[in-house]
């Protein structure tokens, strides 16, 4: 880096910089009530100014905890880099997340300071009542339905600006003070890691520790004040606080802030991003949602569809692209999906099915693949242009970045272990689990891998759930998951199999996608356990397991499969908040379902209580078909009962 990059090692360095050097620069948009509006570099600097100064009045200090907690939004940016001026550390926490999880790391980090988007978030705080002793000020930037509330705690954002304005005018030069007083290597951001085996741990970053890698990635992937970018992952995650903060501030990509979740595919097509950055179930969601509007549509439509499709994936098998694919279907499909100023796509956080990765490379998406972890500092590899492998992650940023692979088998299969100069710290609270994930500078990761012939890592599953049939075959679940999951009829799937004469599959079927083929068949139903009961639902699945089969080695195919009565869900503890599932809690929470599908049980009878995260309940008696598919074919797929809600 030049020297002046060198004098830039923090978020509010940065940003004082960016916003005195290109005040009149766009730096972000936020679409509110159908308009995107955007705000300058000057306005960003001015704003944040007054948070940092209204922060400071709350007595937020160095080494204070300041929580952010809501939809990706401006002020969710400027607040923690307001939180970083002050010395203090931020932790974001999921929108979703329950008031368990919430309580959980408001204590274990002593936050004082939580800012919330509106009513829906301050709910979660105030039922908590005094489980969160550590919160002092509680400060909410939607003041709609906030009337009915009566707690001391409680500051309006609009407050909170006012009284830092107030202060700034009184010492004007104070702001600049505390921002050249900003420590490159001090803890600036607290990182929750994906927690897929128990509570999350807090990953501590520093400022100089994200810059420094935003540079490291931007010399493999550059970016500037010309792309935009569209933030729809939740910015608690590692991979978005690399891109909607740390990048952001570095290049001065324009980042684009989307009104709803619900709104995001719709809005990102108004805006029509330079670069995405998708989860796979992102991906896999998009892609499922192509093929089920491809049923709703003509005949002709279906038939350009699929000529259109076939062509390209055969041009992509070869190395090139179809020009006649593109003009019947993938122009106007780019088009649609917001994708036709493409020139970056990636993803990244878990593995994404091969099928799901030639689908979107047919279509002239330059989708690439990431890998990497919190503690990493996020990805640190990358496919390099014209290099794209759909079974690899790439190469190394640069460098300064090793990689190796520890205890390899004969096949050259071992754990992933890397070290570079700007990972985490350490985990915050927890030098017992620091230590046994860093030792001599090297973070074990967990995953197993293997580089092939052109150097290109390859990561096949987390070791502890790398699976091994009691014949000895081994395989890997998510290999297998991801390749179902394809299917615009399946939502999640977990195989089964660890230590069995066979594998197995749990099947989530995708609800708006298969009620509205229940409709289109005029197929009577209710719920979603009702739908998934019933008999051509499962002929329908059967016939998608089969397809999945006939790609897969022998001893990888799915002898039976069942469908799941209710979707597998982040708020009963089943997916983590980044959608990666939770293997030991499957195993638990369904060991009697598992035990009857090896115990050759055709019918499995359900009687259990759904709480949803209103806290209301519902009944469900059902019963779990198991298919069996080894009958020559695939087996069949017999009548069975119906299920009903009590």
């Amino acid at each position: 880096m030049s020297k002046t990059e060198t004098a830039l090692d923090t978020f509010p360095k940065l940003l004082l910089h960016n916003g005195r050097s290109y005040p009149t620069e766009t730096a972000m948009r936020e679409k509110q009530f159908g308009i995107w509006v955007s705000f300058t570099w000057g306005q960003v600097l001015e704003r944040t100014e007054a948070f940092t100064l209204g922060l400071a009045d709350l007595g937020v200090t160095k080494g204070s905890v300041v929580g952010l907690i809501g939809d990706n939004r401006p002020d969710w940016v400027m607040g923690e880099v307001a939180a970083h001026t002050l010395g203090a550390m931020s932790l974001g926490i999921y929108r979703d997340a329950m008031e368990d999880e919430v309580a959980y790391l408001v204590n274990y980090a002593d936050i004082e300071v939580m800012i919330c988007e509106d009513e829906e978030q301050i709910d979660k705080l105030i039922s908590l009542g005094d489980r969160i002793p550590s919160v002092k000020h509680i400060i909410y930037a939607d003041p709609r339905g906030m009337r009915k509330y009566d707690d001391p705690r409680l500051v309006p954002l609009s407050v909170l600006l006012e009284n830092g304005e107030r202060a700034d005018r009184a010492e004007p030069s104070r702001f600049e003070n505390l921002v050249a007083a900003t420590e490159t290597e001090a803890v600036a951001v607290l990182c929750t890691t994906s927690g897929t085996t128990s509570n999350p741990k807090l990953a501590m970053l520093t400022s100089g520790s994200l810059v420094r890698h935003a540079h490291s990635y931007l010399s493999v992937d550059p970016k500037g004040p010309q792309d935009d970018y569209v933030s729809v992952l939740p910015l608690p995650w590692i991979m978005e606080q690399v891109y909607a903060v740390a990048k952001w501030l570095v290049c001065r990509m324009v980042v684009n802030f989307v009104e709803e979740p619900e709104t995001q595919m719709a809005d990102m097509r108004e805006i029509g991003p330079t670069f995405a950055l998708l989860a796979p179930r992102v991906w896999e969601q998009i892609a499922g949602d192509v093929r089920a509007k491809i049923m709703d549509a003509s005949p002709l439509k279906r038939a350009m569809y699929e000529l259109g499709n076939k062509l390209g994936q055969k041009a992509l098998a070869a190395g090139k692209r179809s020009f006649l694919a593109d003009f019947l279907l993938y122009r106007a499909l780019r088009d649609r999906l917001g994708f036709s100023r493409l020139r970056s796509a990636a993803t990244g956080g878990a593995a994404l099915g091969p099928d799901t990765f030639r689908f979107f490379q047919a279509m002239g998406v330059p989708l690439r693949q990431l890998y990497g972890q919190t503690e990493t500092m996020g990805a640190y590899t990358i496919h390099r242009a014209g290099e794209v492998d759909f079974d690899t992650v790439g190469v190394a940023f640069d460098k300064t970045i090793e990689i190796r692979i520890d205890n390899p088998d004969q096949n050259g299969i071992g754990e992933i272990v890397t070290r570079h100069p700007n990972m985490f710290l350490g985990y915050y609270r927890n030098e017992a689990a620091s230590n046994a994930d860093i030792r001599d500078g090297w973070m074990h990761t967990g995953d197993a891998g293997y580089f092939d012939k052109k150097g290109h890592l390859t990561v096949i599953d987390r070791i502890k759930d790398i699976a091994t049939t009691k014949g000895g075959d081994r395989f890997s679940p998510a290999y297998i998951e991801n390749k179902l999951k394809f299917s615009p009829y399946v939502a999640e799937a977990v195989i089964l199999g660890d230590q069995r004469d066979y594998l197995a599959a749990m099947i989530c079927i995708r609800y708006p996608v298969v009620s509205k083929w229940a409709e289109k068949n005029r197929i009577a139903f209710t719920t979603y356990s009702d739908l998934s009961a019933k008999d051509q639902t499962y002929a329908l699945l059967h016939d998608e397991v089969r397809k999945v089969n006939e790609g897969l080695p022998e001893f990888q195919r799915i002898r039976k499969f069942l469908l799941l009565y209710k979707e597998l869900d982040a708020d009963d503890g089943e997916l983590t908040r980044t959608r990666k599932v939770r293997r030991g809690v499957i195993n638990e929470k369904y060991a009697d379902i598992i035990q009857a599908v090896y115990d050759d049980v055709e019918i499995v009878p359900i009687d259990t209580t759904i709480v949803f995260q209103d806290g209301t309940k519902q009944r469900i008696k059902t019963s779990v078909r198991v298919v069996d598919l080894s009958g020559g074919a695939g087996g069949s797929a017999k009548s069975g009962p119906r299920s009903r809600a009590a």
